[in-house]
């Protein structure tokens, strides 16, 4: 008698044996990867070629690991450091060394381009300083009258004195911001007429004339390269 939902054992067993082979991965791909041809087993292709010995020789070993002391770091650095030179020629490097750089400074203070810090670089840049140089600016007072005040608020604690040179000081901060902004008008003006296609911001370029005015002459850098009262056109 057949019941409902149930089939015969023998129906059953072809799909006993079909799930039995699905479920195993292992026995389904030993078989699927394992050929026999007459007698001879064979692997199935790896699915990509074999890489060239020129190829293989390229890989790199094994990364040595961290130190692990202090010590161990100082001698892996002494490792890649190379030969360890010798009193005379430290010395010769070290003033080869010198030299380069004592010659690159030189060289930027003179205002060639390659040298020069990114800050300075550019025609419109060079334009600006020797408008700045060409012109007598009471920002370069600044800084020793600063200092001549604080000495004198220093030696003569009278508070009378200390008022007044207070006084002094908040009058000289206003003409320095005062003599600031006309020489960032001033320079932004020229600098519109000389290169009208100028793209760079008028507060960067004001700025710039301030701060540079704001130096002693002897100590700008680049060194100026026109006197006071020249007309730069």
């Amino acid at each position: 008698m057949k019941l409902l939902g149930r089939k015969k054992d023998n129906e059953g067993e072809p799909a006993a044996t079909d799930q039995a082979a699905g479920t195993d991965g292992s026995a389904g791909s030993i078989s699927a990867e394992s050929q026999t041809t007459g007698g001879v087993t064979s692997t199935a292709p790896k699915g990509r070629p074999t890489p060239k010995r020129s190829e293989a020789g390229k890989r790199r070993g094994p990364v040595a690991p961290a130190p692990q002391t202090a010590a161990e770091a100082r001698q892996r650095r002494k490792e890649l450091r190379g030969p360890k030179l010798s009193k005379e020629e430290r010395k010769i490097e070290r003033i080869t060394r010198r030299a380069d750089m004592a010659d690159r400074r030189e060289k930027m203070m003179s205002g060639e381009e390659g040298y020069l810090l990114p800050r300075d670089k550019g025609p419109v840049r060079r334009y600006v300083r020797n408008v700045v140089d060409a012109r007598r600016n009471v920002l370069g007072l600044f800084m020793p009258a600063a200092l001549a005040m604080i000495f004198f608020m220093l030696a003569l604690p009278s508070l009378k004195v200390q008022q007044m040179l207070s006084y002094a000081m908040l009058a000289l901060v206003v003409i320095m911001l005062v003599d600031g902004f006309i020489v960032g008008r001033k320079v932004n003006r020229m600098v519109d007429e000389k290169f009208p296609g100028n793209t760079e911001s008028g507060w960067k370029l004001g700025l710039y004339a301030a701060s540079r005015a704001s130096q002693l002459r002897r100590m700008r850098a680049p060194r100026p390269v026109v006197n006071r009262g020249d007309k730069i056109s």
